[in-house]
């Protein structure tokens, strides 16, 4: 098949639980469910961006069992066929070699564009330019490529990309080979990357031909490959359902990155790995304190959902739609209430939140999960 002619898909990774947007986050609505940003779902939100690059027919997303229905409601015209429920979580290397099989199933080779179904855009058209360009890029066999997002600060959290000389102008866009890939970085390494200038953030958009991803998972996982392919034999079958509850809990349980991009940069010889800068206001939205920086104007402002009287109050985050609140010599809180459950916490710790999650399921207080 020539390359001309490979179809672009979409394949949203829309499976996890945002414990830290908990209480609103629960194990069936999770954040990319919710409005966290805006009026729609972060799901949505994420496929309307992308509706001028990929025909609904050609999306896919990838979910849990828990999820699915929701999901399906959230993404109005994906085939029904394009909704791939996971038996059991096993991190993106499995859940985008899933995608990877379905794909070869229909077309044979694809364009896949791996995209998370729960960040935040500022620049829609910028973003949609960028990606466009990675995905003429991905269209040559073996071109692995992902998006970097410039830092804004020294942050532990994300993954970095170092670097190299450009080497590819997509579109007119600067491309650069990718050196290396390091996974969340103490903070004094990364303030050195920031510094220096040569480092990206790792935003997990990544782009490539699905028989160049499945290439590489053999060559770096190869039991989680050699299960999928056993799976791909039964996709259009009544052994499918089967088949993915019997071989999916044998799959390894490793992100991508770990799996195929860092080792994809230390093998020898010429290497076809790429990464677009893409200066489009991206955020992860990854707390209550990211919803509050996202939407505050200046610092000391505070945000409400609702109706709010303030008295010496300054840099608080308030959820409460349907109740007003006031609030009297306070600052840095956030506040979050839904129908059982109350969050309180200083703004620096909204990092934490997921531990109240984590205890929850160690007391088994599922009504809570």
């Amino acid at each position: 098949m020539s390359k001309i002619s490979l179809p672009a898909c979409a394949v949203l990774l829309a499976g996890g639980r945002g414990t830290r947007f908990w209480p609103r986050s629960r194990t069936r609505t999770p954040k990319q469910l919710l409005n966290i940003v805006g009026n729609e779902s972060m799901l949505r939100q994420t496929a309307e961006r992308l509706d001028p690059i990929f025909a609904r027919r050609n999306f896919w997303a990838v979910t849990n069992v828990e999820q699915a229905s929701q999901v399906r409601n959230e993404l109005r015209g994906l085939p029904t066929s394009h909704l791939l429920a996971e038996p059991v979580g096993r991190n993106t290397a499995a859940a985008i070699g899933l995608a990877a099989i379905h794909l070869a199933h229909d077309h044979g080779d694809a364009i896949m564009a791996v995209l998370p179904a729960d960040s935040y855009v500022a620049d829609v058209a910028g973003y949609r330019t960028v990606v466009r360009a990675a995905l003429e890029l991905a269209r040559a066999e073996g071109s692995l490529v992902v998006l970097g997002i410039q830092p804004t600060r020294p942050e532990t959290g994300y993954g970095y990309i170092e670097r190299g000389a450009p080497s590819a102008h997509p579109r007119g866009i600067s491309a650069y080979k990718v050196k290396r890939f390091t996974e969340k970085p103490t903070l004094a390494v990364a303030r050195r990357y920031v510094e220096s200038g040569k480092y990206l953030w790792n935003a997990g958009m990544f782009f490539w031909r699905v028989s160049t991803f499945l290439a590489n998972l053999k060559r770096f996982l190869p039991r989680t490959h050699a299960a999928l392919m056993e799976l791909s034999k039964t996709i259009g079958t009544r052994r499918y359902t089967g088949a993915l509850q019997r071989i999916y809990s044998r799959l390894e349980n490793i992100s991508v990155d770990f799996a195929v991009m860092e080792p994809a940069t230390r093998i020898a010889g010429p290497q076809r790995i790429f990464v677009v800068p893409a200066r489009v206001g991206w955020s992860d939205i990854g707390s209550w304190a990211a919803v509050y920086e996202r939407f505050a104007p200046k610092p000391g402002v505070n945000i409400s959902a609702g109706p709010l009287f303030t008295l010496d109050a300054e840099g608080n985050f308030f959820w409460s739609p349907k109740k007003f609140i006031g609030a009297i010599g306070i600052r840095g809180l956030i506040f979050v209430e839904t129908d059982d459950a109350v969050l309180l916490c200083p703004r620096e710790r909204s990092q934490d939140v997921g531990k109240i999650v984590k205890w929850l399921e160690d007391k088994k207080r599922k009504d809570f999960l």
